[in-house]
């Protein structure tokens, strides 16, 4: 046992020495990690922005900064979605267009009567839609200054003016239905061939001249007579019908009117005949071409 200094009974002092061991300037620290990893998180931020900017239009870039800063959208109709169908409002706000009874609906869909759109929505001349009533009776005047124009046409030379008794213009709810019609002194087509003869021709001819100009909708339709055929299953009067409104329609197409104004072909074989008492008549045979009312009428 240590004696105290002095002879004294005080307990010795100990004396504790801590030493600290330098890292050496850091090099096996951690903290350069932290801010390595905060650099490549900035740079794939970055580089995801620049991909952003590259990948999307001037439109979805507005969208994508109002939807990050709303605050700086200062008026509606300059945000995101303003141009489009609902001038960026709901279509559940009150005064929007109506799709349930809380709405009031001071707001309403329109549809350009041609249902095509652009320059000029509706057929008035200045793009105003015209009511049902209005296009209707406008194809009517139409149809009567076509029908007095195929007519005078007609009776320009005697060969043309023998055909004048086969043609007959018909009001019907669809359009006015132009009937070329046999007899028994002649018919528009060879006998059960569909080889129009020439002055049918050029009757079609005139009349595809006359309806150029019109915008109506075109429909043709075959008619036969009820004499049967040997074979039915070779030859048939639905077979011939049908061929001959679509020889019809390749003379109309010769003749200038526009592929796309045609709307139906169509073959009824003797199921519709003028001559009902007496479906083998001659009369029964002939070929009905419908000038349709325009379509896509405001309402329809």
């Amino acid at each position: 046992m240590a004696r105290a200094p002095h002879g004294a009974n005080v307990p010795p002092k100990i004396i504790y020495k801590k030493i600290y061991i330098e890292g050496h300037g850091g090099h096996h620290g951690g903290a350069w990690k932290v801010a390595y990893a905060d650099f490549v998180t900035a740079m794939m931020a970055f580089f995801l922005l620049l991909w952003l900017l590259g990948a999307t239009t001037e439109k979805q870039r507005k969208a994508l900064a109002d939807y990050f800063a709303p605050t700086l959208v200062d008026l509606r109709q300059h945000s995101a979605g303003s141009n489009g169908l609902f001038g960026g409002s709901s279509i559940i706000d009150k005064d929007n267009y109506p799709h349930k009874a809380a709405q009031t609906g001071t707001r309403s869909l329109t549809i350009p009567a041609g249902a095509t759109g652009g320059k000029d929505v509706g057929t008035g001349q200045k793009g105003s839609l015209k009511s049902r009533e209005a296009m209707a009776a406008e194809d009517r005047r139409n149809f009567a200054s076509m029908r007095q124009k195929v007519m005078r046409e007609v009776s320009r030379t005697s060969a043309m003016a023998k055909l004048a008794k086969h043609i007959r213009f018909v009001q019907t709810r669809d359009g006015m239905r132009i009937d070329l019609i046999d007899n028994a002194d002649y018919s528009m087509f060879g006998s059960g061939t569909t080889a129009l003869e020439p002055e049918a021709s050029k009757l079609i001819g005139f009349i595809a001249t006359t309806i150029a100009s019109a915008d109506n909708p075109i429909m043709i339709r075959g008619h036969t007579d009820a004499v049967p055929y040997g074979d039915p299953r070779a030859m048939n009067n639905w077979m011939l019908s049908s061929s001959r409104a679509e020889a019809t329609r390749r003379r109309l197409l010769q003749g200038g009117l526009p592929e796309k104004r045609f709307e139906r072909i169509e073959g009824v074989a003797d199921r519709e005949p003028i001559i009902a008492k007496d479906p083998m008549d001659p009369r029964n045979r002939r070929v009905a071409i419908t000038l349709l009312y325009r379509p896509g009428v405001f309402g329809q």
